[in-house]
């Protein structure tokens, strides 16, 4: 992805590279655009998928946001295909030992851990009331016994 456009206002090219060159080097081809501020999401990402299928067939490895677009366009490469079996392993492992995979999951456990912590205050305040108002109607019983005598 070639970064085009100005500040605040990017436009990226996609193109076939050579893996040795800089981001912004020397292209074999270009095969499309991708503005990411396009409201309409079918002008978001225009490809020549013809092109793109050709340079995979010559051994071409797409990057991982790339293969993400691919996979969009209809196109899922083998990449992407391996690259998503290795996370869901990854995933599967993390929930066994019981960590979060990703912070969308770290987000949620905190979450509910202090919902949890909310509610056990909650209930020790509601305890805590109870117990001063048992003491309370305790000590009024005892100031009306020692007022019948």
């Amino acid at each position: 992805m070639l970064r085009l456009g100005r500040r605040h206002r990017p436009l990226y090219r996609l193109d076939a590279v050579d893996g040795r060159t800089p981001r912004d080097g020397r292209i074999l081809e270009k095969l499309g655009h991708y503005d990411p501020i396009e409201k309409d999401t079918s002008k978001q990402v225009v490809l020549d998928l013809e092109r793109v299928q050709h340079w995979l067939s010559l051994g071409a490895v797409p990057s991982e946001s790339i293969d993400n677009m691919l996979a969009k366009q209809g196109l899922k490469t083998k990449f992407y295909v391996e690259r998503n079996a290795r996370r869901e392993k990854a995933k599967a492992i993390a929930r066994k030992k019981g960590k979060p995979f990703d912070t969308a999951e770290k987000i949620a456990i905190e979450k509910a851990a202090e919902a949890a912590a909310a509610a056990k205050a909650a209930e020790e305040e509601a305890a805590a009331k109870a117990a001063e108002e048992a003491a309370k109607a305790a000590e009024e019983a005892k100031a009306a016994e020692e007022a019948a005598e």
